[in-house]
């Protein structure tokens, strides 16, 4: 064999190799990579996908404690990150700058969420668990109780001396303090920004006279917190839902169909116990959202 005949062997066979090469990389799936909010729903509800995503054989990769909604939601856009939880009410006031309903219907927050997400930024819900995680205002059960608070509006002649503590966001989104102030004509003396565990923990040792407490937060019975009523419906609802690009949606139609498996999956009272494992029983994220998945019979193992 000559010279001419052994370079074109050598090189049918180069081509041979490298074509199956890139049919093994084609057909390969991708790593999924889940973000996370800055507390311990947000971690819980990642690693769920993330179980779910390696039992339909992908690969996951969890970032706990990414950011708070801007930057998940810029990671998203950018493919930095593959999807995370977001919340109805946050999505439609923050991302979408939508005004405030008269009144709050949490099937049209939603409706127009997934419509804005989706016509703005080439967004898609993928998954609805089922439950909502409220912002409210948290006192102090024995003060409450001394001074007859049941309600925001009840705090209208104390709020002047007293210092709310909140996670990073709540003090200055419009949906937050400066919701309250318009609509109750209330404004507190102060406020400290802090992520959830030193905000709880914060109002726990006395620090702060009310917190922006979360409605699946245990920590509102575990240090016998009064969640105030919405009397005045300042506040949107704020329904959980998985969001993720429409493109990397369409690449990956499985990963949407292991995602949709919790689809209504978790209601209130359960989250709150997911979280209270969290809070209380100082469990794992993952090892939370593993033994709920079995539970539910999403999983074996």
């Amino acid at each position: 064999m000559n010279k001419i005949s052994i370079l074109m062997v050598i090189l049918i066979v180069f081509a041979l190799v490298t074509s199956g090469c890139s049919e093994r990389t084609t057909d390969e799936k991708p790593t999924v990579v889940i973000g996370s909010k800055l507390f311990q729903e947000s971690y819980i509800l990642a690693h769920m996908a993330a179980i779910l995503l390696e039992d339909a054989g992908y690969k996951a990769d969890v970032i706990e404690g990414l950011g708070g909604t801007f930057v998940n939601y810029e990671a998203l856009k950018k493919g930095e990150i593959n999807t995370y939880v977001e919340y109805t009410g946050t999505a439609y006031s923050q991302i979408l700058k939508e005004p405030a309903l008269e009144i709050w219907d949490p099937e049209v927050v939603y409706a127009r969420t997934e419509k804005g997400l989706k016509e703005t930024d080439n967004i898609v819900v993928v998954s609805s668990p089922g439950f909502e995680d409220a912002y409210a205002i948290a006192v102090k059960m024995d003060w409450a109780e001394a001074n007859h608070i049941t309600k925001i509006s009840d705090l209208k002649e104390y709020a002047s001396q007293m210092t709310i503590g909140t996670d990073p966001e709540f003090a200055t989104r419009e949906d937050g303090l400066p919701r309250i102030k318009d609509v109750y004509a209330i404004e507190f003396k102060d406020y400290k920004q802090a992520v959830a565990t030193i905000m709880y923990e914060a109002i726990r040792i006395g620090d702060v006279d009310a917190i922006s407490a979360y409605t699946t937060d245990t920590r509102n019975e575990v240090f016998n917190l009064r969640v105030l009523e919405d009397d005045m419906n300042a506040l949107p609802p704020y329904d959980a839902i998985y969001i993720m690009t429409e493109e990397f949606a369409s690449n990956n139609p499985d990963v949407v169909e292991a995602l949709k498996k919790l689809d209504g999956k978790i209601d209130t009272d359960s989250m709150r116990s997911l979280n209270y494992k969290f809070d209380v029983d100082k469990m794992e994220p993952r090892d939370i959202a593993r033994e709920f998945l079995i539970q539910e019979g999403l999983i074996k193992t």
